[in-house]
């Protein structure tokens, strides 16, 4: 009987284990426990009137609900006289206070309850019931403090309250945003758990047969007393819809009253799917915690498989294919938005680069939004990931500089933590550009730097962006310095970074091997071309340096403040984009390129002071409308089949035109006016585009590309007649409900048979209809002062971008754009 009773046991046993083996192997990533949720919702929001309120809030205040993320500054009006200069955007800082109540269950009174702010710029502290929790400066990194000593639990409030203080200006070389920015989450957790940021995965070795997952996690007892715990690690492949279970690991610890913990697990996975910038494939690492069988913690990590290298011959390796970088470096703002983060405005930025044929991202110059990395994890993008524009020494007076000493610590390590599990990033950064790079003191403090990031990641390059890592005797680089600093930047010949990083002078690659013979290439920021969407100068062939030069102020350009959009107006550090892509592509060695800018953004609107606002250096503009230099790009970058010409075909009789196109597959392209052939044009040499000079005369310009004799693409201009209607589109039609979720319409004014009018600049006002709200309006004008918070807003040569964000409702959303003498337009959005 006891015999029987065993074998029972062991089949009911085989049948739990077989059943929950299935069961864990098609998850779904949104099954497991969420220990934060959001925090964003109602809070009350007090901007203080720096004459009357000075530094206290009381009972007199007035106060307004909103929803954070949010920006006070892109709230406000531009103002040339503002503290934040025309290098800020224009726009006010100030100080502000946020609150916030809220309750907490009972049966939470024994767990730790933290509060995560993933950024608020700038100087924040932090309070709850009264108790002081916490200041921190910096305005880009996350932190979190412990509620739990403090709290009131069940039936009774709590209070929350955050004072913002951006009003020392200038403290930032571009638009910074103001307050609460980025999400705030709340944090539920047993006493023993792992610890915020607590994972940290590698692949020390990675073959297409096999790969070995490293796994270390610190485990945080909280508790006054030592605990047993089972750590348990499952590997999971996120194959999309499900998560397929790889395996399991576990592992026994003891460990002590309040004190940290690190373990280590090692988890071989056979035919790993790897992470690439084509298939951006992922894995996810299930840490459960289990104290007496009983489960009280789960963290799950993101993170890839992938392997690669810098090589100082074969330049970027990954998975052992040769992989240019062509990347982009972004700012944080998010154009009409400000700097308040939203998911689908950045996923909306990377969507349009990677039609360009952008593969990566560096973000300048500060630790980004963490929802930008998550999109670049699951979007294909190689990640520069950079801590900071300035060590000791300031570059604007109030800036980070002051706060050096006590913070960059804790600061580069939380940022470390923080990222270092996300597959795409692939280096360090430790900083932009900064006035101690051509003294010892730079080698010092770069050195500390460089010892706290392999401390922390040992398994990614470092370096940093210099401008440049070797001032040659090249008159083009010289230009910005005297010919008595020709000379080695002093962290270049350290020996201290992985990478060489440059900024600019692209007439030193070519010499990189001989000057830096051992350490590989990164160009960490490049070219600083300017354009204004849409405005053309008559003649295209010439280039011009604005300014003269960095130090001296610009006293030429456009009425307007306009700048051609042809590729012939660059800054006099920089280069137009065909040069510096032009090397770049040449060689081998030469890993890639971090292009200044992707998109445009609010503030810095080289070479111009007020009443310029934004920049001119985005191969997208300020509202998300390509240039036309991104179709050079993707002509370049992509496997797309292209062929652009440009500009618009409204002109006066007899004007002599040039006319571009950019083109690939193909031999020649043939150009007609009116059904004549004008001429047949093809590239020569390293030619990047092919050009026309025509006298205008109204009607159809065509394109016609061929290769071997046969047409490969056709496309038209034509002339457009006098503004009559306007067109609206929406890049979504359909939303979530979810109090979030954007949908970005385009607003085209056309003429009566369907043109895009090309120098219509009219007045459109906007209204809405349903569950939702207008937040931003642009027309990606660097010179305009309208409000991009308001309901209505003047194009910029013939099209206009309004964004319409959904409520937690779901139904119908119309949205009407109207101008005066224009046939209106009315779209519905479908918020579900």
């Amino acid at each position: 009987m006891t015999h029987k009773k065993r074998k029972l046991n062991n089949f009911y046993f085989l049948f739990i284990l077989v059943v929950s083996i299935f069961l864990l192997s098609c998850k779904k990533e949104q099954d497991f426990a969420n220990r934060k949720i959001s925090f964003n919702s109602d809070w009350s929001f007090h901007l203080n009137d720096s004459i009357n309120d000075r530094d206290t809030i009381g009972t007199s205040t007035k106060w307004r609900i909103l929803n954070v993320p949010h920006d006070w500054s892109i709230e406000g009006r531009f103002d040339e006289k503002s503290p934040a200069g025309y290098g800020g955007g224009s726009l006010n800082g100030g100080l502000g206070w946020y609150k916030k109540t809220f309750k907490i269950n009972a049966s939470d009174s024994s767990k730790v309850i933290s509060i995560t702010f993933d950024g608020v710029y700038k100087n924040s502290e932090v309070w709850v019931n009264g108790h002081f929790l916490g200041q921190r400066p910096n305005g880009y990194i996350g932190f979190q403090y412990d509620m739990s000593p403090y709290l009131n639990y069940g039936k009774k409030t709590n209070e929350i309250i955050v004072k913002v203080d951006n009003s020392k200006q200038p403290n930032s070389r571009w638009y910074s945003g103001s307050g609460i920015f980025r999400n705030v989450w709340i944090e539920t957790t047993d006493k023993l758990h792992v610890a915020q940021w607590g994972t940290y995965v590698t692949t020390p070795k990675v073959t297409a047969e096999n790969a070995s997952i490293n796994i270390e996690t610190r485990i945080q007892n909280q508790y006054t007393s030592s605990k047993k715990a089972t750590i348990i690690t499952t590997l999971f492949y996120n194959a999309g819809s499900e998560l397929r279970r790889i395996k399991d690991i576990d592992q026994n610890i003891t460990i002590g009253a309040n004190t940290n913990q690190i373990i280590k697990q090692e988890i071989e996975v056979t035919k790993p799917v790897l992470w690439s910038v084509e298939r951006p494939e992922s894995y996810i690492a299930v840490t459960d915690v289990f104290v007496d069988d009983k489960l009280v913690d789960t963290y799950k990590t993101n993170f890839g498989i992938r392997d690669f290298k810098f090589d100082v011959n074969k330049g970027f390796i990954l998975n052992g294919k040769q992989v240019k970088i062509k990347g982009v470096c972004l700012h944080h703002d998010l154009g009409p938005l400000g700097s308040a983060i939203n998911t689908r405005a950045i996923a909306r930025q990377l969507e349009i680069l990677k039609e360009m044929g952008v593969n990566g991202i560096r973000t300048s110059h500060n630790p980004p939004a963490p929802e930008l990395l998550d999109l670049c994890d699951k979007m294909g993008f190689i990640v520069m990931d950079e801590a900071f524009d300035m060590w000791k020494q300031t570059k604007t007076k109030y800036d980070y500089g002051n706060d050096w000493d006590k913070w960059h610590k804790k600061d580069l390590v939380d940022q470390l933590r923080r990222d270092r599990n996300h597959p795409s990033i692939f280096m360090w950064s430790i900083g932009n550009e900064i006035p101690e790079q051509w003294n010892e003191t730079g080698v010092t403090i770069a050195k500390e730097l460089a010892a706290i990031v392999r401390l922390n990641d040992k398994t990614r390059p470092l370096t940093a962006a210099m401008n440049p890592p070797v001032n040659m005797n090249i008159d083009e680089v010289t230009l910005q310095f005297e010919k008595k600093n020709v000379q080695f930047n002093a962290i270049a010949k350290s020996g201290v970074l992985d990478l060489i990083g440059y900024n600019y002078a692209h007439q030193t690659y070519e010499h990189h091997q001989k000057n830096f013979p051992n350490t590989p290439f990164i160009a960490t920021e490049t070219t600083s071309g300017l354009q204004t969407r849409g405005y053309y100068d008559a003649v295209s062939d010439t280039i011009k340096k604005w300014p003269v030069r960095w130090d001296l102020k610009f006293t030429g350009g456009n009425p307007g403040n306009t700048v051609s959009a042809y590729d012939q107006v660059q800054a006099p550090w920089g280069s137009t984009h065909e040069a510096t892509w032009k090397v770049i592509k040449k060689h081998d060695y030469l890993s890639g390129m971090y292009i200044w800018t992707g998109f445009d953004y609010i503030g810095e609107p080289t070479p111009y002071e007020w009443p310029s606002v934004s920049s001119y250096f985005g191969i997208v503009d300020l509202a998300g409308f390509p240039k036309d230099v991104y179709y050079m790009y993707q002509s370049e970058w992509t496997d797309k089949t292209v062929l652009h010409i440009f500009p618009h075909w409204n002109w006066k009789v007899g004007q002599t035109v040039d006319v571009w196109a950019y083109y690939n597959k193909a031999d020649e392209v043939e150009l007609f006016l009116n059904g004549k052939s004008v001429a047949v044009r093809s590239k020569k040499g390293d030619d990047l585009h092919v050009m026309w000079r025509i006298p205008f005369q109204p009607g159809t310009l065509k394109a016609v590309s061929r290769k071997n004799g046969k047409t490969v693409l056709e496309t038209e201009i034509k002339t457009a007649g006098n503004p009559s209607q306007l067109k609206l589109k929406a890049d979504r039609s359909t939303i979530k409900a979810d109090g979030n979720d954007l949908s970005f319409v385009t607003v085209d004014i056309l003429d009566e048979k369907g043109t895009l009018a090309p120098n219509a600049n009219n007045e459109i006002n906007f209204s809405l209809k349903g569950n939702g709200k207008i937040v931003g309006v642009s027309s990606g004008d660097p010179v305009s002062h309208e409000s991009f918070k308001g309901s209505k807003h003047r194009a910029l040569h013939g099209k206009c971008l309004v964004i319409v964000q959904s409520d937690n409702k779901s139904g119908r959303l119309e949205l009407t754009a109207k101008s005066n003498g224009l046939k209106q337009s009315t779209i519905v959005i479908t918020a579900e």
